[in-house]
């Protein structure tokens, strides 16, 4: 993990590798951000100019390196652009902070130390800036072979120490959003490791296995349903998504409990650890990432551990459906009937429609604990994909106003999203004529019809939101900002500020 330190040194003396210095878009060309004052300095008050010659206009995401030159004890100037300049008397957006840090961390791959001289004109700006950076210094390399030249240097390997300049380390405020930002950094990454570990080296046991030593390192109560369990149960979801495959299903209960909690928040995550499609086998050119198809899975588990580490006066309950879904004998097939764990009969007219199954046992079971809401996460539908695009998930609700409350969270933390309405005339279609319910309805509009599916599972009374993160979860395309190729971690941010607003007392 990427060391992150506070520095009132200056950008000048400090000893770093490179200096990280932002680049706005003014009105009469490229301007250099608040924070890089002794960097200016160091060149004659000409950095603008110099950036400018060599192409660079200081859109988002525009990286430019130039030496540091005989004022500067580090060797190399990175510049990265913050987009358009705020009006006067107005301070930078921390998602352009956070996005500008992340590709400038991106950039210094294989360097050791850079100092950060980027605004941070509050504890908000502080935590942007270490976010980006912590999230943007990630590569997954559990599966390569040694990437080091002769002298045993690994230029793969993601910058090493991040120094946040201009923060203040003796000042409270600052310090825990420093501290929050490496807590919440590193649980992001072990999503994302998680995501992006090959099936064959994650199974639902092997997944209830890292839950179990998340649970011994920070004294998380976990428990573990394993197929035996579950098939006395009669958690018909579960179990019939993973009956045709060789690696059963789990159902794993992670919690943290405080206390000084007066409320309870479940979080539900879809963990298909392979998605072939089961009978309704997928066809070639859409199987070959459903490694990715437990990402709801690994965003719950990162944000219960995320609440116990920064110890929040809140009950958060993680409920991890694990399931692998593959064809074989044994296989569920279309047209079989489930009994679920709430008893209900759902007739399976898409095997490839899974993930809504193992939600609505998890779904059940987390209701049994009454607790003040549930938030499902799942890559649930192409259908969201369709709608939404590849970067924003979508938020259904069975209460108008705490989805405009998650959807106010998720902007707030940088997190894409857009709320989805849930129509009424929609259900119809999912009426069966030997179950209580199909897993299928009209396929205009799917992505709502699944959210309507998981809504018949949640208990009287209770509030429920659901996240299809189908389209974040997993970035094919070149890494941007912070957000790398693979595995995102996409909305962690938003269930750790949910269960942070929970235990505040400002929601629910």
């Amino acid at each position: 993990m990427t060391a992150l330190t506070l520095s009132t040194s200056s950008a000048a003396t400090l000893r770093a590798d490179a200096v990280v210095v932002g680049l706005a878009k003014g009105a009469k060309g490229p301007v250099v951000a608040p924070g890089a004052e002794a960097v200016e300095t160091a060149f004659d008050g000409k950095l603008a100019d110099v950036l400018e010659t060599l192409g660079a206009s200081g859109a988002e995401g525009e990286v430019t390196k130039v030496p540091g030159g005989s004022g500067l004890k580090a060797p190399v100037v990175l510049a990265v652009g913050l987009g358009e300049a705020p009006a006067e008397g107005e301070g930078y957006d921390n998602e352009a902070l956070r996005r500008a840090a992340g590709a400038a961390a991106r950039a210094l791959t294989g360097t050791k130390k850079a100092a950060f001289a980027l605004p941070v004109a509050d504890a908000d700006a502080v935590a942007a800036v270490s976010e980006g950076a912590l999230l943007g210094a990630y590569s997954f390399t559990a599966y390569r072979s040694n990437n080091g030249d002769k002298k045993g240097a690994d230029k793969s390997a993601p910058l090493a120490d991040v120094a946040v300049l201009g923060a203040k380390p003796r000042d409270k405020a600052h310090k825990a959003a420093a501290e929050r930002a490496q807590a919440l950094a590193a649980e992001i990454n072990r999503a994302r490791d998680l995501i992006n570990t090959p099936s064959n080296g994650l199974t639902p046991k092997t997944f209830a296995a890292e839950a179990q030593a998340a649970g011994k390192e920070y004294g998380l109560k976990v428990e573990v349903l394993d197929e035996k369990a579950l098939k006395k149960g009669g958690y018909g979801g579960l179990m019939g998504v993973g009956q045709g495959s060789e690696n059963p299903p789990r159902l794993v209960k992670i919690s943290h409990t405080h206390a000084k909690a007066k409320k309870h928040l479940a979080l539900v995550g879809k963990g298909i650890t392979y998605d072939s499609g089961g009978i309704s086998l997928k066809p070639a050119g859409h199987n070959e990432t459903m490694k990715c198809d437990m990402s709801g899975a690994a965003a719950v588990f990162a944000a219960v551990v995320t609440a116990a580490r920064l110890d929040l006066p809140v009950n958060v309950t993680g409920w991890l459906a694990l399931a692998e879904n593959m064809p074989s004998g044994s296989a569920t097939r279309p047209g079989d009937v489930l009994t679920m764990y709430s008893g209900k009969t759902v007739e399976v007219l898409n095997t490839d429609a899974e993930g809504r199954l193992v939600l609505a046992d998890a779904i059940t079971r987390a209701s049994e604990e009454t607790p003040d809401a549930i938030v499902d996460v799942a890559t649930l539908t192409g259908a969201m994909v369709l709608a939404l695009g590849n970067r924003t998930f979508g938020i259904m609700a069975n209460d108008d106003a705490f989805r405009t409350s998650v959807h106010e969270i998720a902007t707030e933390v940088g997190e894409q999203s857009w709320p989805m309405p849930m129509p009424a005339e929609l259900r119809k279609g999912m009426d069966s004529p030997v179950a209580d319910i199909a897993n299928m309805g009209e396929r205009m509009g799917g992505g709502l019809v699944a959210g309507l599916f998981l809504q018949e599972f949640v208990g009287e009374g209770i509030t429920w939101a659901h996240l299809d993160i189908a389209g974040p979860a997993f970035h094919e395309g070149a890494p941007y900002g912070y957000t790398p190729k693979g595995g995102t971690g996409s909305a962690v941010r938003t269930l750790v500020r949910l269960a942070e607003r929970t235990a505040a007392g400002d929601l629910l």
